[in-house]
């Protein structure tokens, strides 16, 4: 055991992010010299215990249900174990060969009906434990946000030392065609007319080609653990170049280097006025991907393996070498809470300075853009005059005036994609809208990028993690409100208006998601029937908590009554639970068998006199405790009715009813006795 401690120390210095693994595998060193204890250890229930803790261990670390067997496989060798270990505790004798047959033996049919180790009964008893442990798991809630503040950071290589050297500033994006012929993205200046690649997003790059046709083969690329769902967004770019973007300056990149002791970088504070949250996502790579590191909308601090991390132009987080499978990485974003009040009210302050890539458009095609703008505009009832309203209904014009054509041709090479969006083609690819989106709020002045990234993904209940695809990926807009931040708007057909946020929480996901099945195979008018009628229970509720609180805090007679209706209610609350219960257990006891009906009262009256009995406790157990509180021959008769109703209920042996219930009178005389010398 010296030696383990030893090995537990020097795993916990080389795994400082996963202190967690290391106390597994403590653990699990000290089950293994503790199990040659046998056979004289009583202790079955405490090993059962520890192996519980690792699988739970292991259900923390996974992001698969790979675990779910092993549960399974420990739950059936852990229910007849505690079963042994319980009978042990009662101190019954050991059980027969021949209970473990059927129990349709006529020899053995009445030792079996009471042996708990017939396979009949082992698997309802695990089939109970399975649907109780499934509905516990539907009703806990998920409260997002990580406990500890050590984040997960893991590379499966020795990344750990790599730098910017130069030589990898740029974007290495396999799906664009390199000078050995591989990938499918156009040539390496990402400007020409070609496929997109069937694995690697297109839009990774220093240089976006949205003249390039075809679609993904879907593949899971990322697990992410976040707090709230969002867009994990990857690169953003600022400069147009008439039929895709670049990244203005993309070689100047800031770098930021972490302490050799520790794998967090301190990056940028965000700039804005309104409130904002913070968010931890951990990434995992599932595949290869480019050196681009996803992130929620702003990084404050990053947990990453390499000594050095870059910070392009834009803001966008770049690692010296490609995200290679496996590798796992934190970030502690602060993101804006989006503030519809103060957003619609907002004006760009005259003083200040936009950066002109931020509002960079081609001349040749500026004034015919701002007037498609305009004209759309102008369909709105009411003036627009913020830069939010505007964004937010040129936003929603894109979607409901223009389509996804699947069947767009290439672009010629003096052809303008926005101007053959909105008068040529009515319509385009995906990310054609964000594009066109951009350039139209650019044309009104309003400062704007395109951003790409992945949607949130597929929510996986069991695992927490969401699950995205290649196929997730895709560009949006975001537009720059000085002094309050970057806020990104959608205008893809089918899409929301903007992605989800930290409004949107996962804290009951798993009773929404069977209320959506439910509800799928439940006829409309039933289904909207039941939602109905919980609106209508939530929106009492509402109203009565309104009701009383504007009640208790309009006046100081409000504050008196209320405080009155809230003594009389707890009252009345307490009086009826109290009435409830003796109901509920007179209910009980009468249903029950005489032997167990006798014990369970002697219980409730033990219970009544202040001495309760714990569930961890066996009858012996109790009974045994009561010694320094009862005079000896209380505790012998309490001592021999719970031996009975053990001897019947786990061994099966007929209990005498009558000399029971005689006992059971003496010992509720000598407490009546006790009580009057006490008044005495």
């Amino acid at each position: 055991m010296v030696a383990m401690l030893f090995v537990f120390l020097g795993n916990l210095v080389e795994n400082l992010n996963a202190s967690q693994v290391a106390l597994a595998g403590l653990l699990v060193q000290l089950q293994v010299l503790h199990s040659f204890d046998l056979p004289q250890r009583k202790d079955l229930g405490y090993s059962m215990v520890i192996g519980l803790i690792l699988l739970g261990v292991a259900g923390t670390l996974s992001q698969t249900l790979a675990f779910a067997p092993w549960l399974l496989l420990f739950l059936a060798v852990a229910i007849p174990t505690l079963v042994l270990d319980y009978r042990s505790r009662l101190g019954l004798e050991g059980i027969p060969f021949s209970l473990w047959k059927s129990a349709g033996q006529r020899s053995s049919s009445h030792q079996a009906e009471y042996s708990p180790l017939v396979p009949r009964k082992l698997l309802a008893l695990l089939a109970v434990t399975l649907a109780f442990g499934l509905l516990l798991f539907a009703l806990m809630p998920r409260f997002p946000g990580y406990r500890l503040q050590s984040f997960p950071v893991s590379s499966p290589g020795e990344i750990q030392q790599q730098t910017f050297e130069g030589q990898n500033q740029d974007i290495n994006n396999p799906g664009y065609r390199r000078g050995d012929g591989t990938g499918t993205g156009g040539e390496g200046d990402g400007s020409e007319p070609g496929q997109v690649d069937d694995t690697f997003y297109y839009g990774f790059n220093s240089r976006m080609n949205q003249n390039l046709r075809g679609q993904m083969t879907k593949q899971l690329v990322l697990r992410v653990r976040s707090q709230a769902p969002g867009f994990w967004k990857a690169l953003s770019f600022d400069h147009y170049t008439g039929q895709g973007w670049e990244i203005t300056d993309n070689t100047k990149i800031t770098t930021v280097e972490r302490s050799p002791w520790s794998y967090r970088f301190v990056l940028d504070n965000i700039d804005s006025l309104l409130e904002t949250e913070s968010v931890v996502q951990t990434y995992t790579a599932v595949m290869d991907l480019p050196n681009v590191i996803p992130s929620l909308y702003h990084p404050r601090f990053l947990y990453f393996p390499t000594r050095e991390v870059g910070i392009d132009p834009n803001g966008s987080l770049r690692s010296p070498v490609g995200l290679m499978e496996g590798i796992t990485y934190t970030v502690i974003s602060e993101v804006p809470v989006r503030n519809r009040t103060m957003l619609q009210k907002y004006r760009i302050p005259p003083e200040v300075k936009i950066q002109p890539q931020l509002l960079q458009v081609p001349p040749d095609i500026k004034s015919a853009v701002r007037a498609k703008a305009e004209k759309l505009l102008a369909k709105s009832e009411r003036p627009l005059e913020t830069p939010y309203e505007i964004s937010l209904y040129l936003t929603q014009a894109l979607k409901q005036n223009y389509r996804v054509r699947t069947d767009l041709p290439f672009f010629a090479d003096d052809e303008d994609l926005v101007t053959a969006f909105l008068f040529e083609y009515e319509g385009g690819l995906p990310d054609h809208f964000a594009t066109v989106l951009t350039i139209m709020l650019r044309s009104l002045d309003i400062p704007a990028r395109l951003t790409v990234g992945f949607a949130p993904g597929q929510f996986n209940p069991f695992t927490g993690y969401y699950l995205v695809h290649n196929t997730d990926a895709y560009a949006l807009t975001e537009v720059f409100f000085p002094r309050l931040g970057w806020f990104m708007f959608d205008p893809i057909p089918g899409h929301e208006l903007y992605p989800p946020s930290i409004e949107n929480n996962e804290t009951f996901s798993v009773l929404q998601q069977i209320w959506r099945w439910v509800a799928g195979w439940l006829p409309s008018p039933v289904s909207g029937f039941l939602a109905n009628v919980w609106s209508a229970v939530t929106g009492f509720l509402v109203t009565v908590l309104r009701w009383f609180w504007n009640l208790v805090s309009t006046s100081l007679g409000g504050a008196l009554l209320g405080l009155i209706l809230a003594i009389a209610a707890g009252f009345l609350g307490w009086l009826g639970w109290t009435q409830a219960k003796r109901w509920l257990q007179y209910r009980r006891l009468a249903q029950l068998h005489p032997m167990a009906r006798l014990y369970q009262t002697l219980l409730y009256d033990l219970e009544q006199r202040s001495f309760r009995k714990s569930r961890a406790q066996t009858p012996g157990e109790f009974a045994q405790s009561l010694r320094e509180h009862l005079t000896p021959e209380q505790v012998e008769i309490i001592v021999e009715i719970s031996m009975a109703y053990v001897a019947w209920r786990y061994g099966g042996q007929e209990p005498h009813l009558d000399y029971l219930g005689q006992q059971f009178k003496l010992l509720e005389r000598s407490w009546r006795s006790k009580a009057k010398a006490k008044l005495l």
